[in-house]
């Protein structure tokens, strides 16, 4: 219907140009709300094609995980590769040289011969004659053979047998007997061999204390699960005093490496649950002391007895726990390259070029490292090499790290690589000035490995008790390992004389200390036997 405008009145033109206002009003308030909403959809599907991307990257290093290999290395792109096509006429002459190669290294190559076995093994004789009628014949010689045997661990009683002795004189009789030696479980079946049998079954060789029983069983030896565990349980109770005396030591070093891990523990307060502790490690790598600690948690404060009122130089992960002990005014905290690289390894995918060029300046201040370490510098060398070689490698790294930090998104993945560094990066240079700093915490990490193994075994610590004696345990074969002895004979030597050992002399069952005794003894043998 159209209307004539001409002869409409001043008041039908007003309420007819308000009313067409109020109409436009209406539609600009749709126009705005359908803008908004526009707008909010884009911003979400935005948010949920970055979540998606970083699922997917999430995907991605689980199938790794799972499928690919373990291994960071870094393969440098720039180095020389092998061709993969080849004319047939090259590959016809190398294959001519290979086999002319093959053939003279045939002709001259010849056995090394068998390997050699050590003199310390006990040998059993067995002396073979030829068959038939020998009395016509005489000896003119023998040929030797040795073979390397081996036969299984076997159970056996040992029998202490006590006289008894009384005197003479019958009106005043006094009866003497000898004492038995000292044990760490009194009035107990198990000796200490069997004792440091069953821990370092545990917690080197990684064999749960039921497969252990399964053993006693084969040998018809019926002990109960619950009694072996006590066994265990009381064994680490006897090494606390050492344990104690270590975690002194400790707290006294002046450079430490800190990491944590994960363990399940049985926890009463949670039903048909386990709780997830962890073990918080310390390694002091000038030293090569090395300590377990459990805590059911992992906040901060789990390393205040240890980190409380430590003064030196602290390295760890990226862990925020961390940074309330590396801000004190009398700790340096250094950073891990390892972890660092770790980030530019996880964004190849996201921004290859960015990435391989950090990792293979990264890949150079490794490669310094093995260099100082092959040619076995002195800490004072290595700070020298270090400023010399490495510091203008990571003042060109940084200022690599800044421009490019402008140029990525933050929440990318090579965005992030970044960021972690660069907040880092202070702690990440400070390993170049003293020698004796290591470049990355992968010291401390490789000392966890074991754990990580045992925990696919015996699954759970059965308290929060046992896995603090589990940490104990950890630590001495840990220490044992780094000092190369061997776990079952320093712990049987420990459980034989920790009970009469004098408390200011404890530190000599150190698995280091113990080193030096049996250096000592062998020496102190070899220098008696040339006497004689």
């Amino acid at each position: 219907m159209e209307i004539d405008l001409e002869n409409l009145s001043k008041q039908e033109l007003l309420a007819l140009l308000t009313k067409a206002q109020k109409t436009i009003s209406k539609q600009e308030k749709v126009n705005t709300k359908l803008e908004k909403k526009t707008t909010s959809l884009e911003e979400k599907t935005s948010k949920l094609e970055e979540k998606n991307t970083e699922l997917e990257y999430r995907v991605k290093l689980l199938e790794r995980m799972k499928f690919g290999q373990s291994r960071e290395r870094f393969e440098d792109p720039n180095q020389t590769q092998l061709p993969l096509d080849v004319e047939q006429a090259v590959l016809e002459e190398q294959e001519e040289v290979i086999k002319q190669e093959i053939t003279y290294s045939r002709e001259k190559k010849k056995h090394p011969g068998r390997a050699k076995l050590p003199d310390h093994l006990p040998v059993e004789e067995i002396e073979i004659h030829p068959e038939g009628d020998l009395s016509d014949m005489i000896c003119i010689g023998k040929e030797t053979t040795d073979v390397l045997d081996y036969v299984p661990g076997y159970f056996k009683i040992k029998r202490y047998i006590r006289y008894k002795y009384a005197t003479k004189d019958k009106d005043n009789t006094k009866i003497s007997i000898g004492d038995l030696p000292e044990r760490i479980i009194d009035k107990g079946i198990p000796s200490e061999g069997l004792l440091s049998t069953i821990l370092v079954d545990k917690y080197v060789d990684h064999l749960p204390l039921y497969r252990q029983k399964q053993r006693f069983s084969r040998e018809n030896i019926d002990i109960a699960s619950s009694t072996i565990d006590g066994w265990a349980a009381q064994s680490m109770d006897a090494l606390k005093p050492l344990y104690q005396k270590l975690v002194m030591d400790i707290k006294n070093e002046g450079y430490l490496q800190v990491d944590e891990t994960t363990i399940k523990v049985l926890d009463e307060k949670k039903k048909d649950k386990t709780h997830l502790g962890y073990y918080w490690v310390y390694h002091a790598p000038i030293s090569k002391l090395v300590m377990f600690n459990y805590s059911p948690t992992r906040s901060g404060s789990a390393a205040l007895p240890i980190l409380k009122n430590f003064k030196g130089y602290l390295q760890t992960d990226g862990f925020s726990g961390y940074q309330a002990y590396g801000n004190k005014s009398d700790v340096t905290h250094l950073a891990c390259w390892a972890h660092a690289r770790r980030e530019f390894e996880k964004a190849l995918d996201n921004d290859r070029k960015r990435a391989q060029h950090v990792l293979v300046e990264i890949q150079k201040l490794y490669a310094i490292e093995r260099k100082a370490k092959e040619q076995n510098l002195a800490p004072d060398q290595i700070k020298e090499l270090r400023l010399d070689e490495s510091l203008p490698i990571i003042n060109k790294l940084g200022k690599y790290m800044i421009a490019q930090m402008n140029l990525t998104l933050p929440q990318s993945r090579i965005g992030k690589a970044f960021a972690y560094s660069q907040k880092r990066w202070s702690n990440l240079s400070d390993y170049l000035h003293n020698g004796n700093l290591q470049i990355d915490n992968n010291l401390v990490e490789n000392v966890i490995r074991p754990v990580a193994i045992g925990r696919k075994n015996y699954l759970f610590a059965g308290s929060h008790d046992a896995a603090q004696r589990a940490a104990m345990a950890y630590t001495f074969f840990a220490n044992c390992k780094k000092h190369d002895i061997n776990p079952y004979q320093w712990l049987k030597y420990v459980l034989e004389n920790i009970q009469s050992i004098n408390h200011k002399n404890i530190a000599d069952l150190y698995p280091h200390n113990y080193k030096k005794l049996i250096l000592d003894c062998k020496s102190s043998a070899k220098s008696g036997q040339l006497m004689y």
